[in-house]
């Protein structure tokens, strides 16, 4: 009992540390507990201790899952369930390695492991097809830009980073117990302490002096609140523009560059080849030609058909018609980008999300249940991406937006492919109606914080139901919509044509650890001797 005491308290402490109800501080001791009891378990006696860890962490990871993302249940039921106890199973295999790895080693280099395979783990998580890195650890912070301005050095990984540090250093003090002398215990404790608090302080440093350089970009971020589930697919395109121009159009002015709407706002699938004929860009021109100076972005549905496969090529789906013909077409999450006089621009969501957007790993899943996963009776299309990340320039190139929907903006390194483009702000549209009130979408709109820092980008983000707000290059959010509430949010930011460090060189962390993780990995795997310190 009193070891799945330390376990359950490491869940908790995890939980109450997550924004935006926690308080990040109690990050640096949540591992704390569960690490001295695997210390326990293997110097017991008590037998089968690798599936004793593995069960305990994966009670620790479940009470941290759950806790922090039960609104994915709002959602899908057996989608979010899937993501909590996978989640939990992964974190838990990590502490399982961890531990095969400790048994060989010194309590130095298992926990070097540990924090390196962690983010190694963390970096792996962003890439595969089962991607979910909504609780990659250096998104504790989000709510706390003034702790963590370096972020603009190190990316979110360097978040992730500093928490394994500290908690490396906490359970070497602990495991030594008391100190001959109080001098001595005291040096123990204030090195953690010091690791911990120093990068803080720094970064307030950093915080107080950064000064934006004033390069203002006028922007209106709509906010229509239309209810994905009972209206969003029941209206047409002209009746949601309507909606649109009606909150904006007393906040619309000639000095207004960017008018910006949310993520599938135009959701009733429009054919690309028609798409400048469709009811929805009449509208749009016609506010564009009223404007000739506004830049107009905004979230659509789009789709194409093609007569056959080799047509269609990669990505497509197909539907079977009565007739027996198969009918085949892409799918396409997509952000438009109007200006008087040209032709509309688009950008293909291509960070998808798991289940409702893409099937992972289609190949194995037909293996196994044939057609029934890929095609589902038409119910189921997967989202045709494209390559590069698209930005779009303002008509005298003044400006360049990067059109970020929705999921993409959880990924770091994802979003300095934008930067890299030119893009000298974001722009993140989004529809965060699907998990209710709730924490979903206040930890969405709180992680785009994260890139405004890494990218010394400000934002404009438009959410059909919120929260859509305007954030500058610190990280703070200036402006904002309440969830649930419809309206536009008019607002000046400063765009920024500099790179970071991180911008230029990307999760370099995560990738340094990776090779640290299978070097000490393949090390342990040829050493006999057990050490147990």
């Amino acid at each position: 009992m009193k070891k799945s005491f330390y376990f359950i308290l490491s869940g908790v402490l995890l939980a109450a540390s997550w924004p935006t109800y926690g308080f990040p501080l109690l990050i640096f001791f949540a591992f704390v507990p569960m690490l001295i009891g695997i210390e326990h378990l293997l110097v017991s006696g008590l037998k089968k201790k690798a599936l004793r860890v593995f069960g305990l962490s994966y009670l620790t990871f479940f009470i941290w899952n759950f806790i922090t993302t039960y609104w994915l249940l709002y959602a899908s039921e057996i989608g979010g369930w899937f993501a909590i106890l996978v989640n939990s199973l992964l974190m838990a295999l990590i502490m399982l390695v961890y531990f095969t790895v400790r048994k060989r080693n010194t309590q130095s280099a298992g926990l070097l492991f540990l924090a390196t395979f962690w983010i190694a783990f963390e970096k792996f998580h962003l890439n595969w097809d089962f991607s979910w890195p909504w609780l990659n650890l250096g998104n504790v912070f989000a709510t706390y830009p003034e702790w963590i301005q370096w972020y603009e050095y190190t990316g979110s990984f360097g978040g992730s980073l500093w928490i394994w540090l500290v908690t490396a250093l906490m359970v070497k003090s602990l495991s030594k117990g008391l100190q001959p002398s109080p001098k001595a215990y005291l040096k123990k404790v204030l090195f953690p302490f010091a690791v911990l608090f120093l990068p803080i302080a720094y970064s307030y440093a950093v915080y107080v002096n950064y000064k934006e350089d004033a390069n203002h970009v006028n922007v209106i971020a709509l906010q229509p609140n239309i209810d994905p589930y009972a209206e969003k697919y029941f209206v047409t395109n002209k009746t949601v523009f309507e909606k649109l121009y009606g909150l904006s159009k007393d906040k619309i002015d000639e000095h207004t560059d960017f008018w910006i709407a949310p993520e599938t706002v135009f959701a009733k699938g429009t054919r690309m080849r028609t798409l400048e004929s469709a009811p929805e860009m009449q509208g749009i021109d016609s506010l564009s030609g009223k404007y000739p100076k506004l830049q107009i972005l905004t979230g659509i549905s789009l789709f194409e058909t093609f007569p056959n496969q080799t047509l269609a090529g990669d990505q497509a789906n197909h539907i079977q018609r009565m007739n027996g013909d198969t009918i085949w077409y892409k799918d396409y999450n997509s952000a438009l980008f109007k200006q008087h006089g040209a032709s509309p621009k688009l950008y293909h969501k291509s960070k998808l999300v798991v289940g409702v957007e893409t099937v992972p790993y289609p190949k194995v899943f037909k293996f196994f249940l044939g057609n029934f996963m890929i095609d589902l009776g038409g119910t189921l299309s997967v989202k045709s991406t494209q390559e590069n990340r698209e930005v779009f320039h303002s008509h005298d190139d003044s400006h360049r937006v990067a059109p970020i929907i929705c999921y993409e903006s959880v990924y770091g390194e994802y979003v300095t492919g934008y930067v890299q483009n030119g893009a000298d702000f974001l722009a993140i549209i989004t529809n965060d109606a699907w998990w209710n009130e709730s924490e979903g979408h206040k930890q969405h709109l709180n992680y785009a914080r994260i890139r405004a820092i890494e990218t010394r980008r400000s934002i404009a983000r438009s959410a059909n139901t919120g929260i859509s707000a305007i954030i500058n290059q610190r990280g703070d959010i200036e402006k904002s919509l309440a969830y649930n509430t419809a309206g536009a949010l008019k607002g000046t930011l400063n765009a920024n044509n500099k790179l970071t460090f991180y911008v230029n060189h990307g999760d370099y962390i995560a990738r340094i650890a990776v090779f640290m993780a299978g070097f000490i990995f393949l090390i342990s795997l040829f050493r006999r001797k057990k050490i147990i310190e």
